[in-house]
Formats: structure tokens, C-alpha cells, sequence
């Protein structure tokens, strides 16, 4: 919903300026268990009437409130989930006047929903929701980095140790910029030990990785933990991407030698779209472009997986470049997905895998939005009973026209 041009505030929106002022300066120490009396003072600072804030649980099924006396709500059928989906604002009829569901965005990545009633619509209010929505995704993107309530409450079931571990070392599921997107899903959501996905955006340039440990228990989640860390901790050191896959090499034969992984990192150059990859004995990443896959585009000869940087891999990692085209996308997974079986056996499959892929890109869905609907396709398949990890990662490059 776009607002009218020249809509001006009356006597009924008049904002308390100060009192605003003293809400957003006390939202500073605010606890996260504190942020929904707060947005309701906040809202009715703007002139607004009651606000509820929801976020999206780890697998994106249910938008869960804040408030722990409210109850959760679908992301598939409901007017809250059609905001979340779409990242759009979403109006429905209440008992009492209006809702506006707003998107709850930090950058690229969904957060959940912000529902904001109102006796009354117009420009001026609209404006405000959209304001209050920003202000709560900045907040809580703030505050969950350390907040273990934030956590238990997006939460539907028990933890285990390995996915705990893991997880804390695992980016946001989206991020991006103006030239690019990337974004990722990993199930089982509660179980995962050994995949693991990391992408960081650096000026202009997405690094992108996707690992698959051997094992599925604390030790492969070590694993990918420590390869993460000295992953990052290569590029954050100004190394190119050969000095990455370098350093991952060493720090695993030095502190796990017993153990490797297997795994694709990228570099890409998101203004001119020039892209560096290193494949590890992992699956080849898929480049789609025009909705089709070009069979073959990222293969390369093959490299022993990660860690295995004495005998079996003498000489420096090879590093492939490709140039890619504006609405190209590349695809990074592990080889749960493929190998997903049905009550029959049957795999889910490559073919299947891309196709719903191209299919729903081609109808419109944003990355985010194509992955969450592709994960929960593949448990559905397999009737949530993963037999492996699945981590899937796709990034998007899209320059806009200066």
C-alpha cells in the first residue's frame, strides 16, 4: 500500500515529540522480554493504537508473539504470514477498528511481523507503522545476538547439543546489498550436526560456503565450527579466496586431523558479477539463469575435501572463475537434499530439487521465500524424517542500473 502524496498530519496525529525521544533512548536497556510493553508506549506516542510483535520460529512455519499470552500464528494461511512471505504491508478488518501487519525486516532478512491497530487508516498512520516496524526490527536484531529468551522463543522444540553448537556460529539466513542476495535453510532445524553454510557481505563483494562434516554428531559439528572460524577469520585477515580454503585446510589438520568436510566457497564481485569458486569433493554448485539450469556451467575438476591438506592435496587449491549475468543465481547444497527418499525410496532428485526452484522464482517468490517453500517440500517428502542434513544456499545477483 503506497501512501497519498500529500497526506498531512491533524490534531489527531500529533506526535508528543518528547516522550518519543525518551521511549527510543530507553529502548537502549530495555530487556527483549521488555520490547512489547515498549512498542505499545511507542505506538501510542505516534498516535497509534496497540502493537504485537511476532517473529518467525527456526523453520519458518508459525510467526510465534512476544507477548507469551497471545497465540502463535500460521505463516501459510494468514494475513501476518502474507506479510512475512511477501515482506509487504497486509491490512485486515478487526473487531475493532484495523490491522496492519508490517514486515519486520533487518536489511535482507525476514524477522517476523509487526501487527499495529488502528481505529483508522491514512497516509500519516501508515508512515508511522512502517516507522515503528523498523525501529522494532533494529532492536531486536540488537538484543537476540545475546538474549537467550529471544532464542527459547522461537523455538517449538528441544535443542540438541550439536545444532546449539552449531548454531551459534551460523550467519543470519539472508543477507545482501543492492547487488546481490543470499540466502540459506538448514534442517533438521533441531538436529543438524554436521552441515553448516556461512555468507558475508564486504564492500562490494558476497562470500558465500557451504560445508558438509563427516558424522552427524558433536564431533562433526566441531568440525564445521572450527572450519567456519578459520574461514572467517582468513577473510577478515584481507586473504583472497585460496588463502580461505588455505587456512580451513590447516586449521583443521591442525586441531581435528582425524577429521575433514567437504564444501564450495565463493567469492563474488557483486559490481561487475565476476565469480571465484573452490570446490572441495562437494556436490558442483548449479548456476540458473534465464529458468533454466546450464548443465555443467560450475564443474571442475575434482579436489579432496577439507583437511585433507597433506598427501592428498600436495599443491594449492584451484581456484575456477566464471562471469556471471544480471538475475543469474547459483545454488550451493549438500547431498541430504538429492538424496531425500519417500515412503517408497524414491529420491527427491536433482531434477525435482531445480525445478521447484526455477518454478517459484518464476512465479514471483523472493530467495527467501523460494527456499523456505523448497525445505519444507523436501521434509514433507520424506514426512519430516530427514536420513541426513540438508543446507541449501542461493545468491542472486541482480545489479541495479545507475
Amino acid at each position: 500500500m503506497s501512501d497519498p502524496p500529500h497526506a498531512s498530519a491533524g490534531p489527531d496525529t500529533a506526535v508528543d515529540e518528547h516522550r518519543l525521544d525518551e521511549l527510543i533512548i530507553e529502548a537502549q536497556t530495555a530487556l527483549p522480554v521488555e520490547l512489547s510493553a515498549l512498542a505499545n508506549r511507542c505506538a501510542s506516542a505516534l498516535g497509534l493504537d496497540t502493537v504485537s510483535i511476532y517473529l518467525a520460529d527456526l523453520q519458518q512455519r508459525l510467526l510465534i508473539p512476544l507477548d507469551e499470552a497471545l497465540k502463535p500464528l500460521p505463516v501459510d494461511r494468514s494475513s501476518a504470514g502474507w506479510a512475512y512471505r511477501t515482506v509487504s504491508p497486509r491490512v485486515a478488518d478487526a473487531d475493532d477498528g484495523l490491522i496492519v501487519w508490517m514486515p519486520l525486516v533487518d536489511g535482507a532478512e525476514r524477522l517476523g511481523v509487526l501487527a499495529v491497530r488502528t481505529a483508522r487508516l491514512d497516509g500519516v498512520r501508515m508512515r508511522r507503522s512502517r516507522m515503528l516496524a523498523h525501529l522494532f526490527a533494529m532492536l531486536i536484531t540488537s538484543k537476540r545476538a545475546y538474549s537467550d529468551w529471544l532464542a527459547a522463543r522461537t523455538r517449538t522444540a528441544t535443542m540438541r547439543l550439536p545444532a546449539e553448537m552449531l548454531r551459534a556460529f551460523l550467519p543470519p539466513r539472508t543477507v545482501g546489498s543492492k547487488w546481490c542476495v543470499s540466502t540459506a535453510v538448514v534442517e533438521p532445524a533441531y538436529e543438524i550436526a554436521g552441515d553448516a553454510f556461512d555468507h558475508s557481505v564486504v564492500k562490494n563483494v558476497l562470500h558465500t560456503m557451504i560445508l558438509d562434516a563427516m558424522g552427524h554428531d558433536l564431533t562433526a559439528g566441531l568440525t564445521t565450527s572450527v572450519a567456519m572460524a578459520a574461514a572467517r577469520n582468513a577473510r577478515r585477515g584481507g586473504g583472497d579466496l585460496a588463502d580461505v580454503v588455505g587456512s580451513v585446510d590447516q586449521a583443521l589438520a591442525q586441531w581435528l586431523p582425524d577429521q575433514f568436510c567437504t564444501g564450495v566457497l565463493c567469492r563474488l564481485d557483486a559490481e561487475v558479477g565476476l565469480l571465484h569458486w573452490v570446490n572441495c569433493g562437494h556436490p558442483p554448485p548449479l548456476l540458473i539463469r534465464g529458468e533454466r539450469v546450464l548443465a555443467g556451467a560450475l564443474d571442475s575438476p575434482p579436489q579432496p575435501p577439507i583437511g585433507l591438506a597433506g598427501s592428498l592435496a600436495p599443491l594449492p587449491r584451484k581456484v575456477h572463475e566464471t562471469a556471471l549475468e544480471p538475475g543469474d543465481c547459483v545454488l550451493l547444497y549438500t547431498d541430504g537434499v538429492v538424496e531425500a527418499r519417500d515412503a517408497d525410496g524414491a529420491e527427491f532428485g536433482l531434477d525435482r530439487f531445480t525445478d521447484f526452484i526455477i518454478r517459484s522464482s518464476a512465479a514471483g517468490q523472493r530467495p527467501a521465500e523460494v527456499l523456505r517453500l523448497l525445505i519444507h517440500a523436501i521434509l514433507d517428502y520424506q514426512r519430516n524424517q530427514l536420513r541426513d542434513d540438508v543446507t541449501i544456499l542461493l545468491f542472486e545477483w541482480h545489479p541495479q542500473f545507475r
